[in-house]
């Protein structure tokens, strides 16, 4: 059975089109690959649970009734289920672990930004991540327009002014608003910005091996992600694994061949080889 692996269900995953994606599953997967001993099967009954309660409340909004879909959505993530962003904990681990944000109804903006996508999915709603600065949002979209909602605020609807005073709390007073600021993002780039959080915990903490494990999970599910493949070259190089080193060297340029990055990467993939000498 492909769950009684996580690594496996992880490496299938990295094989689907990105609408093929379950992004609560694939993010479920990647919490067990983190926490072993956690109890996941609990997480996935919540989730089941709150996706059957979003089918329910779907009933009667239509497609382009976006206003409707974030109110229906708030009263039953927010609402119901009591999901909050944890402001007190957090830097806490445990805020970018899928099993633990389902025990506790806290997290990260991405990890909550997850549920939220999982239970507007399951309603049937055209749902996408955010890529904003600082700061992950989603949005509900239909009719060539969008709903901006902050996950970590309960869900606070963000018009155009709101956005731009989150944009000046994270890039400051001087920040220019640019039209990709509110580029949909696919649910294979959710997830990656997911686990980069606990890369970057660890990479802070001096945890190198644990950087360097985390990043070849985001791989599994993303093999064709050039720079990941680069950071676990640097990171290989960095713990004198100069054989996995270089094979993560030669995957990169593989998919990225030419530029200045190329260049480095080939001069460093030269460096290494003297080492093997």
């Amino acid at each position: 059975c492909i769950m009684s692996d996580p690594r496996n269900a992880l490496e299938a995953i990295g094989q689907l089109p990105d609408a093929e994606i379950d992004i609560a599953d694939a993010a479920l997967q990647l919490a067990r690959v983190d926490m072993p001993d956690a109890d996941w099967e609990a997480a996935r009954a919540a989730l089941s649970l709150l996706a059957r309660e979003a089918v329910a409340v779907a009933e009667g909004i239509g497609p382009e009734d976006l206003a409707e879909q974030a109110v229906a959505l708030q009263r039953l993530v927010a609402g119901g289920h009591g999901y909050r962003g944890d402001s007190e904990t957090y830097d806490d681990p445990a805020n970018a672990n899928l099993i633990r944000v389902v025990a506790r109804r806290r997290g990260l903006p991405v990890a909550l930004g997850v549920v939220w996508l999982h239970a507007a999915h399951a309603a049937g709603w055209a749902a996408h991540g955010v890529d904003f600065p600082g700061h992950f949002l989603i949005a509900l979209a239909g009719a060539g327009e969008q709903v901006v909602l902050d996950v970590f605020d309960a869900g606070r609807r963000l018009d155009a002014r709101a956005l731009r005073a989150l944009l000046t709390t994270f890039e400051g007073a001087q920040a220019e608003w640019r039209p990709d600021l509110l580029r949909p993002m696919g649910s294979r780039a959710v997830l990656l910005r997911l686990q980069n959080n606990i890369k970057l915990r660890r990479l802070r903490a001096g945890d190198l091996p644990g950087a360097l494990a985390c990043t070849e999970d985001m791989l599994r599910i993303a093999p064709e992600e050039a720079s990941q493949w680069r950071e676990a070259g640097l990171m290989n190089s960095r713990l004198d694994r100069v054989a996995a080193a270089l094979r993560c060297y030669e995957r990169f340029l593989a998919l990225l061949p030419t530029g200045e990055t190329a260049e480095r990467v080939r001069a460093a993939m030269d460096e290494l080889r003297s080492r093997l000498n």
